[in-house]
């Protein structure tokens, strides 16, 4: 499997540091935050991987990143001509990378514990279809909010940002295709903020029963937001360098 991680968009919630800086090189602990998505594929055995980012900002990638050498990945890059179209329009960029089979995409802002080997390999297992990862939160209005099968518990639908949320799980920025997701997003139209909507690619996969999750165990952070970003920071200090949180 190859891996894909998106790294566009222009992080206002992060301003005023993104005036100057692509959020997804903010440091979050000793290494830019893009760091960890790529040493989650790297420890799970993927090492080939797309950033996907916007022209303005390739050449910050290339100066900090290089092309894998000091992650022991092989790193390609591709801009997102359609800056603010979307995570699927994004997504689109990866289709001559991956060529066939199967890949996993993750937002570049997603700092998580989890190991995603068990994940990857059930995956693997998987005929075909899509999985994604949920993470429980308080209040997950910000995201993507599955409804639940009490029953048979899968998901019968995504809802986007929901004012009243079905569930208390968000759809994380984690997400595993197979070669079919692209056909599905040529065939979606852009919604009412004019973004490919990644929340219309999955329901797509619910309606032919083809979309099955795993509920990430341990912590997860969207570092978008200065709030989000700090907690990050106090995380990965404490799985790294052991210090408390309080």
């Amino acid at each position: 499997m190859k891996g894909v991680i998106l790294a566009g968009g222009n992080g206002t919630r992060l301003i005023p540091f993104t005036r100057v800086i692509n959020k997804h090189l903010l440091p979050v602990g000793p290494y830019p935050m893009i760091y960890w998505p790529i040493r989650r594929l790297r420890d799970a055995g993927i090492n080939d991987i797309l950033i996907i980012t916007n022209k303005k900002q390739l050449s910050s990638f290339i100066d900090i990143l290089g092309f894998g050498e000091n992650q022991d990945v092989r790193i390609q890059y591709q801009i997102q001509e359609n800056e603010g179209g979307g995570i699927a329009d994004a997504l689109m960029n990866a289709k001559s990378f991956i060529d066939h089979g199967k890949f996993i995409a993750l937002l570049g802002d997603n700092v998580f514990e989890d190991s995603l080997t068990p994940y990857i390999k059930a995956f693997q297992e998987q005929k075909e279809g899509a999985r994604i990862f949920l993470k429980e939160l308080k209040d997950p209005t910000r995201y993507g909010v599955p409804l639940i099968d009490p029953t048979t518990k899968k998901i019968i639908s995504i809802i986007e940002k929901p004012a009243d949320p079905p569930s208390f799980y968000c759809v994380t920025g984690i997400y595993m295709y197979d070669q079919e997701v692209f056909n599905i997003i040529e065939n979606i139209y852009p919604s009412s903020r004019n973004e490919l909507e990644i929340t219309d690619v999955n329901n797509l996969y619910i309606k032919q029963g083809l979309l099955h999750y795993d509920v990430l165990k341990g912590w997860w952070i969207d570092a978008g937001t200065h709030e989000s970003l700090y907690k990050a920071q106090r995380y990965v200090c404490a799985n790294q360098f052991g210090e408390e949180i309080n």
